[in-house]
């Protein structure tokens, strides 16, 4: 398990390396919604998501001599950022492995900082077999996504400062919707903020949604592409799952067509850039998945990195 002294030591590693996102309200969004709603807009953290939060957290934890061949990690784009930048500001080489088919905004912002990225077949190939062997033949340091004590630590630093922007405004939340793949985030939410959590997925990769609802893991068949495609895990890990289950934490699910519909909401009104899979928790907002009529909720935007033709389509009401 993950504690709060652990998300408290995460803190202090990432200050004054990751953004102290603000919260942000909308009068058109309570409107829309029936609640009072508090946005926390990762979006803005550097490389475009709360992703850096963890991958700083995790590598800056690294000792001496522990990594000598640098780090590697598997990612569809946002971890892989996150790592990377993590790894170029700490000294390290890194390594991601990535989806061929991962937008190619996300796949040149990897490169950018810096990293190798090799590329493998998602339908086809398993990508934590692949950074294993890389890390084997180079003496590397595997950074997962979700599955790791310091990568979760790190990513309830947002709830963390949530919690406290909160409490210093005299708001006393009900619930935390965090968009969700392999439930890093939204333990970590669960955790920092203390705040009863519901985990938003997109429909089809809906294994943590399935899993807290039957007391189990279960992962769930590729069902293909997704527009959500930073959310596309197939299952969650033991650790998610432990934490998730035990601060009972619950899921739900939007479709793609609600993920742009978000996705445009964000633009048009809040004046935000906001990918559709870190868009998931404010569809599930404003389509009434949850019902926050009444209630005070912090809502996770999870991420930015979205490239143009996706973006326009999503303000065109394409998915």
């Amino acid at each position: 398990m993950v504690s709060r002294v652990d998300v408290e030591a995460a803190a202090a590693r990432i200050a004054g390396y990751a953004v102290r996102t603000p919260l942000l309200r909308s009068d058109a969004l309570d409107a829309a919604t029936g609640g009072k709603l508090w946005l926390k807009p990762e979006n803005l953290q550097r490389t475009g998501s709360f992703k850096f939060r963890g991958a700083f957290n995790r590598l800056s934890a690294l000792t001496p001599g522990e990594a000598p061949g640098g780090v590697v990690a598997y990612s569809s784009g946002n971890h892989a950022q996150g790592v990377a930048l993590a790894a170029k500001l700490l000294g390290l080489p890194a390594t991601i492995v990535m989806p061929a088919d991962a937008p190619a905004v996300k796949v040149a912002r990897t490169r950018a900082h810096g990293a190798e990225v090799v590329l493998y077949d998602r339908y086809t190939e398993d990508r934590a077999a692949i950074a294993a062997a890389l890390a084997a033949t180079r003496g590397a340091v595997i950074v997962p996504p979700y599955d790791d004590p310091y990568i979760v630590a790190g990513q309830g630093t947002a709830g963390l400062e949530a919690a406290a922007d909160l409490a210093a405004m005299g708001v006393a939340a009900d619930v935390a919707l965090v968009c969700c793949g392999g439930g890093g985030l939204a333990s970590g939410i669960a955790i920092g903020s203390g705040l009863p959590v519901v985990a938003v997925e997109p429909i089809g990769y809906d294994d943590v949604v399935r899993s807290l609802a039957a007391g189990m893991i279960l992962p769930v068949d590729n069902p293909g592409p997704t527009i959500c495609d930073a959310l596309q895990t197939l299952a969650m890990s033991p650790l998610t799952f432990g934490i998730l289950s035990s601060y009972g934490a619950r899921g739900v699910v939007v479709s793609d067509d609600q993920a742009a519909a978000a996705v445009s909401f964000a633009f048009r009104e809040l004046k935000l850039v906001v990918e559709p899979g870190g868009a998931v928790a404010l569809a599930a907002a404003l389509e009434g998945v949850v019902d926050l009529r009444g209630k005070t909720a912090l809502v996770i935007l999870s991420g930015g990195n979205v490239g143009p033709e996706v973006f326009a389509r999503c303000l065109a009401g394409r998915a």
